[in-house]
Order: structure tokens, then C-alpha cells, then sequence
């Protein structure tokens, strides 16, 4: 009776190792995913890094959010997590300012997701310093601080190494995950933005297995 209910243990327990053996190695380079050339800085050596390459202005980048939170909610504690904006055309930089701003001041929990909310759901461009303010007054920062900082000294350095980062991984699209300075996934590439978190799963255990 023992050897059956561990007979009947094992069998769904050497399916599961299959089933995560199958989808590893469904993920190819050239195909789900493409290496980056040069490799690219990551902040900590000592830490897998992933990056959300993303753009205010972009519809799919707003509706991959809710996914993109719960799967960062599971993530191990030695990856770290950093999200960088891009800006496609110059009239879009002031978004790039106005995410590093939310970073600097602590707010991106508060108001990161609220501000594709009004984007694409109010349909308000937060366009101008002035739209800003109000858009963050109206959801109980200070407006005028904000701006301030988005003109900072620091934030411009900040919108200056995202956008080399971003021409070193040669983003064409948001959303993309970038995965240790290596690997890049997107949507396109992975068959869905759901896939491509599936694919940085598997991008993240390569690169454990290299350190």
C-alpha cells in the first residue's frame, strides 16, 4: 500500500519535472528571445537583474501592468527589479523625467499606476509641467515638488543612462523585459506579454547557473 501511494506520488511529481523541462527548452534564443551584444551594465554583479523597458504613452505597456505586479510579487529576493522608461520621440522625455521623478521622491507605488490611468483611461497626455502638477495634486502629492525634481540635476543623469540603456539593449517596442545585461524578451518575440514574463522566468535561471 506504501509503494502504491508513493508510486502514485511520484508519477504526478516526475510529470511536473517534464512539464518544466518542456517549457525551458521551448524558450530558443533567435526566436523567444535575443542575446544581447554587447552585454549590457547591470547596478549589482551580485544580483540577477531584470529590467521593464516601458513608456507611459504605450496602451500595452498599461494593460501588462496588473500582470507585471503580480509576477513581480513572486520573484526570488536575489533578482532585482528595475523599471526603465523610454521615449520613442523627444515630445515623450518628459515622461521619462516624470517616472524618475515618482523613484526619487518615493511615489512610485503611489502614483506609477495611476499615471497610465490618466493617460489611457482619462485620457489626459500629461504633456506639459503644468499637467503634471495638477494631475499630482489631484492624487495627493505635491505638484510643485514634483516638477522641481523632474527638472533636477539627478533626474536628468537618470533620463540619460535609461536612454543609453536602451540603445545598448536597441529597444524597438515596450513593453520588453531585459534580463541580467544578456537577454531580451517582448511580446512579439515570447507570442504574448503574459509569455515574455514566462520567458524571463526561464532567462532568470540561466543566468543563476552561470554565476
Amino acid at each position: 500500500m506504501k509503494r502504491r501511494v508513493f508510486c502514485s506520488l511520484a508519477f504526478p511529481l516526475t510529470l511536473t519535472v517534464h512539464t518544466a523541462l518542456k517549457a525551458q527548452e521551448q524558450f530558443v534564443p533567435g526566436k523567444h528571445y535575443v542575446v544581447v551584444s554587447p552585454r549590457q551594465p547591470t547596478k549589482d554583479s551580485k544580483q540577477v537583474e531584470v529590467l521593464e523597458f516601458f513608456a507611459y504613452s504605450c496602451s500595452h505597456c498599461s494593460a501588462f501592468e496588473p500582470a507585471l505586479e503580480a509576477w513581480l510579487k513572486k520573484l526570488p529576493q536575489d533578482v532585482l527589479f528595475r523599471r526603465i522608461p523610454v521615449a520613442f520621440r523627444e515630445d515623450f522625455v518628459i515622461h521619462q523625467q516624470l517616472y524618475f521623478a515618482l523613484e526619487t521622491m518615493g511615489l512610485v507605488e503611489q502614483l506609477h499606476g495611476k499615471v497610465f490611468q490618466a493617460i489611457h483611461g482619462g485620457k489626459q497626455r500629461l504633456a506639459t509641467p503644468a499637467d503634471i502638477a495638477a494631475f499630482a495634486a489631484k492624487n495627493g502629492a505635491d505638484g510643485k515638488r514634483l516638477v522641481e525634481t523632474m527638472s533636477s540635476f539627478a533626474v536628468a543623469g537618470k533620463v540619460k543612462q535609461a536612454t543609453a540603456l536602451a540603445g545598448g539593449y536597441k529597444i524597438e517596442g515596450t513593453p520588453s523585459l531585459g534580463v541580467d545585461g544578456r537577454w531580451l524578451t517582448s511580446g512579439p518575440q515570447a507570442g504574448s506579454n503574459a509569455r515574455s514574463m514566462d520567458v524571463a522566468d526561464h532567462l532568470i535561471a540561466l543566468a543563476k547557473k552561470a554565476r
